[in-house]
């Protein structure tokens, strides 16, 4: 029996996991949390329009992408992040790919995991991850794939926010107060040099988020004076103490 605590994030792309929940990565880290981060791609073709402007490679691109992500990772604090090297625009996962993941999380044994939204129609990579984290999550609990590994139980899959909520049936159902550690998430975001122009806009994301969190908390004038916050939608039942 262990009380080691653990939590997997699976991002698409190697700057979605900062954008989206890495407040809630560096907090659980602080809370003794080990937070493995996998990323199926570096987001090369599609999130990396900067670098191919000023005339980079395919590969110089992708070195540039994790390099990126590895400096994000160190401001969070991230125990480990893994890169699988999937390709994107259009991200594909075989079924080796899939049996990878179901051995990483197996042998994480994550209390949470987290991923994108279920439906995303401008950047369809995001929805097929999530599918993904729902299919080896799946296989992960299954007696018969290799006897005698120790199965996974059942651990909530959060997805976090999107780019345009409004666009994408996102519905947070928790809210999460990222104000002690967002310093490290605005550290992090600015580690992600080709993608300056989001730099701003998930900093008001998470303004906008510690408002609802405050209204959500007590109301405006009980509430918790969270400054800065992320939102998650959950996939399955919840039984938490903790996120």
């Amino acid at each position: 029996m262990t009380d080691k605590k653990t939590a997997l994030i699976i991002s698409a792309h190697a700057a979605d996991f900062v954008w989206r929940c890495g407040g809630a990565i560096a907090l659980h880290q602080k809370l003794g949390y080990e937070v493995t981060v996998a990323c199926l791609s570096y987001g090369e073709r599609g999130e990396s329009a900067r670098l191919w402007k000023e005339g980079k490679n395919l590969e110089e691109v992708k070195t540039i992408r994790r390099k990126e992500a590895e400096n994000a990772a160190k401001a969070l604090h991230v125990h480990d992040i893994q890169f699988l090297d999937l390709g994107d625009y259009p991200l594909t996962v075989d079924r080796e790919a899939k049996f990878q993941l179901v051995d990483l999380i197996r042998s994480i044994q994550p209390n949470f995991m987290m991923s994108h939204s279920k439906y995303d129609p401008y950047n369809t990579d995001h929805m097929y991850t999530t599918e993904v984290a729902m299919e080896v999550r799946m296989i992960a609990q299954a007696w018969g794939h290799n006897p005698g590994e120790k199965v996974l139980g059942a651990p909530q899959l959060y997805l976090f926010e999107p780019h345009q909520t409004e666009q994408m049936g996102w519905k947070p159902d928790t809210f999460l107060d990222i104000t002690d550690v967002w310093d490290q998430k605005r550290a992090a975001i600015e580690c992600m040099e080709g993608q300056h122009h989001l730099w701003d806009f998930y900093t008001n994301v998470a303004e906008n988020r510690g408002n609802h969190f405050r209204r959500n908390s007590g109301g405006q004038a009980g509430g918790r004076a969270a400054q800065y916050a992320e939102g998650f939608q959950s996939v399955y039942p919840r039984c938490v103490d903790e996120l």
